[in-house]
C-alpha cells in the first residue's frame, strides 16, 4: 500500500526532518526515480483502479463526435495514459491522446511501452503548456493526475488548460490533499513514514522524492480552495468526490467543463 508522486514544480513547505532533498527540482528528481517508479506504484493496490476511475470520469463527459484529442497532463511513466486509452477505447470513436510531462526520464519509461499509433508523448512542464498548445489540434479533454499540488502557480496552469480546451471540453483532476481533515492528515503521516518512505529506501535507495511527496500533500489546497480555483478560471458544473478505504478524504477527483 503506497502513494505515489508525479512530476511538476514544488512549492512544498518546511516541516519535521527538513532537508534539501525534501525540496527537489521535481522533474530532475523524477528522472532519477524513473527506473523504479512503476515498481513503487504497483505496490499500491488501488493506484491503477483510481486512475481508471478518473479517466472514466473524463471520457463519460467528453463532447460527442469523432476526432477528439485528449491530453494526459503530467503523464509520468504512462500509467494514467494507459487508463485514458482504456476509457477512450470504450467510446468507439476515433481520437488521439497526447501524454505531456516535464521529466525526460519518466517520458522515456512511458515511450518504452507498447502504444497504439494514435498515442504520442511530448516533454513540457505544465507551466509551459501555452507554448505547446500551438502544436496541438483542438483538445476536448484534459486529465491531470497527481499534478496540481506540484505546480508553482495553480491558477495560471488552470487558465492555460481552460484556454487549451475547446468549448464544451472537460478537465478531470486527481490528487492527494489532507488540508481539510485532521484525521486524513494523521493517516497520511502514518502511511508516509511507516510504509512509503521506508519502501522507497529499499526500492529506490533515495527517499528524497517520497519525502517531497509527503510534504507536498500536506501543503496542498483544500477541496474547497481547489474547487474555487476551477470556478474562478471559468469551469462550470464543477464536481468533487473522494474514494473509499484508507485514502478516503486523502485522494480526491475533481471534474469541470468549459462552457460550450
Amino acid at each position: 500500500m503506497t502513494a505515489t508522486p508525479h512530476p511538476g514544480v514544488s512549492t512544498a513547505s518546511a516541516g519535521p526532518d527538513t532537508h534539501d532533498a525534501d525540496h527537489p527540482d521535481v522533474p530532475a528528481a523524477f528522472d532519477r526515480a524513473a527506473a523504479t517508479y512503476d515498481t513503487m506504484v504497483n505496490l499500491n493496490p488501488g493506484y491503477h483502479r483510481h486512475l481508471q476511475s478518473a479517466a472514466d470520469a473524463l471520457a463519460e463527459k467528453l463532447p460527442a463526435g469523432p476526432g477528439s484529442t485528449v491530453i494526459d497532463l503530467g503523464c509520468g511513466s504512462g500509467a494514467s495514459t494507459d487508463a485514458l486509452v482504456n476509457s477512450m477505447g470504450h467510446r468507439g470513436q476515433a481520437y488521439t491522446a497526447v501524454g505531456v510531462d516535464g521529466s525526460a526520464g519518466m517520458l522515456a519509461e512511458a515511450r518504452s511501452k507498447p502504444w497504439p499509433t494514435w498515442v504520442s508523448f511530448e516533454q513540457s512542464r505544465a507551466e509551459e503548456l501555452p507554448a505547446l498548445a500551438g502544436s496541438l489540434p483542438p483538445v476536448s479533454g484534459v486529465l491531470a493526475a497527481y499534478l496540481f499540488r506540484n505546480v508553482g502557480d495553480r491558477d495560471a496552469v488552470l487558465r492555460s488548460v481552460w484556454e487549451l480546451l475547446a468549448p464544451g471540453g472537460v478537465l478531470v483532476v486527481q490528487d492527494y490533499s489532507v488540508s481539510g481533515s485532521s484525521m486524513a492528515r494523521a493517516v497520511w503521516n502514518a502511511v508516509s513514514w511507516s510504509v512509503v518512505i521506508p519502501l522507497s529506501k529499499v526500492i529506490n535507495r533515495d527517499t528524497g522524492i517520497y519525502r517531497y511527496l509527503w510534504r507536498s500533500v500536506l501543503d496542498n489546497d483544500t477541496v474547497d480552495v481547489f474547487t474555487d480555483r476551477m470556478q474562478q478560471v471559468g469551469f462550470v458544473d464543477v464536481e468533487h468526490r473522494t474514494v473509499d478505504g484508507w485514502q478516503r478524504d486523502i485522494l480526491h477527483t475533481f471534474r469541470g467543463r468549459k462552457p460550450s
